[in-house]
C-alpha cells in the first residue's frame, strides 16, 4: 500500500487482538510519531506504552477513578475492562511548554498529528488501531498517573493490535467540496 491510499482509505479497528506490534514495527510506529509538525522544534509529545501486565494496572487505576467519581456499576465494568479493547494502548501526552513563543495549542495539535503518524505507521506495518479520549484524559488521577504538569494534555489513548474483522481495502470516499472553499 503506497502512501496516498494508506491516507486516502483510513479508517479505525476497534476489534484489535494478539499480536500488537513489537520490536521494530513498534520502534517504526514510535519514530513516526516524531516526525510529527514541531514548531520550534519543542519535542511536545510523551508516549506511554501500555502492554501486557501495564493493561491491568490501566484497568485498576480507571476501576478506582469511576469509583471514586461513584459512578454506576455499569460504568465502573466498562472502565475496567477498556483496556482490554487491544493488547496495546499508547497514551499520548502533549507535553507543553509554556515559556515558548509556540501556543499551546499549537503544541497540543502536534501531539494530534503524532497519533495520527503512529496509526498510519501501524496499518502500513499490518496493524491497526483506534484513537480514543474521552472523560479519562482530563481526569485528574489518570492525569497524575501518566505524570501530567497543570500545563500538559493527554489527547488520547491509541489501542493498537492485528484487526480481527477485515474490512474493505477501499472507503467511499467523501465529497470534499462542502467542506472547502478558496479565498
Amino acid at each position: 500500500m503506497d502512501a496516498l491510499d494508506l491516507l486516502l482509505n483510513r479508517r479505525s479497528a476497534s476489534r484489535l487482538a494478539e499480536p500488537a506490534p513489537a520490536g521494530e514495527a513498534l520502534e517504526n510506529i514510535l519514530r513516526a510519531a516524531m516526525r510529527a509538525p514541531d514548531h520550534g522544534t519543542l519535542q511536545p509529545w510523551r508516549f506511554i506504552v501500555i502492554e501486557h501486565e501495564g493493561r491491568q494496572r490501566f484497568s485498576e487505576l480507571l476501576e478506582k477513578a469511576a469509583r471514586d467519581d461513584q459512578l454506576d456499576d455499569k460504568a465502573i465494568n466498562k472502565a475496567q475492562q477498556a483496556p482490554f479493547r487491544a493488547p496495546m494502548i499508547i497514551t499520548v501526552v502533549a507535553h507543553c511548554e509554556n515559556d515558548t513563543k509556540v501556543p499551546r495549542w499549537e503544541q497540543v495539535v502536534s501531539a494530534g498529528c503524532a497519533v495520527m503518524a503512529m496509526q498510519m505507521a501501524a496499518v502500513a506495518q499490518g496493524f491497526n488501531g483506534i484513537w480514543r479520549s474521552g472523560a479519562w484524559t482530563e481526569h485528574a488521577a489518570v492525569r497524575d498517573a501518566f505524570n501530567c504538569r497543570e500545563q500538559d494534555a493527554i489527547v488520547g489513548f491509541l489501542y493498537l493490535g492485528t484487526p480481527q474483522l477485515k474490512s474493505s481495502t477501499t472507503v467511499v470516499p467523501p465529497d470534499s467540496a462542502p467542506f472547502v472553499s478558496y479565498f
